[in-house]
């Protein structure tokens, strides 16, 4: 349980003054006294809070391929999400795209990845105490990365890709 900054024991209350989101959580109050068994109450308390990102990840994808972004926030009560690109709201249902929401998890999802889906994404989380967003990056990724890398060999010779360690 979380520890209790203020406590007034005449009127039966609890004070958390500057409380924040940890401070969420189960508390119990115990009255006893010489006569009687000790009376228990519990009260859970939800700290409410705009959105934060926690984590926006970007993907390389070949054309032709599926690819997905996610956007990843912690808010309550829960986010929710929108998509932008190019300043542009994506609108549910676009041929070929499907966004996929949680409460705290949202992705936008490519089935079938062309050059016109690559660029930066924009996600939206809100709730009713506020709003943030994070750009997010699809991007091009040659269909065999390792082959685009390497020259041909000739015959009798050595090769070896480039290589960085």
């Amino acid at each position: 349980s979380p520890a209790a900054v203020g406590f007034v024991s005449e009127d039966e209350y609890l004070e958390i003054q500057g409380i924040t989101r940890e401070q969420s959580g189960d508390y119990e109050c115990s009255a006893s006294n010489d006569v009687a068994a000790p009376v228990v109450r519990r009260v859970k308390v939800t700290v409410n809070y705009p959105p934060y990102i926690s984590e926006a990840k970007g993907t390389g994808v070949p054309v032709g391929q599926k690819g997905t972004l996610q956007c990843e926030a912690s808010a309550v009560p829960s986010a929710e999400f929108q998509w932008y690109k190019d300043d542009k709201r994506l609108a549910e249902g676009k041929k070929g795209v499907k966004v996929e929401n949680r409460p705290f998890l949202s992705k936008l999802i490519f089935f079938n990845v062309s050059e016109h889906d690559y660029g930066n994404y924009t996600c939206v989380a809100s709730n009713r105490l506020g709003h943030t967003n994070a750009s997010i990056t699809l991007f091009e990724l040659p269909d065999n990365p390792i082959a685009s890398r390497t020259s041909p060999a000739s015959p009798g010779s050595a090769s070896c890709p480039p290589c960085t360690v």
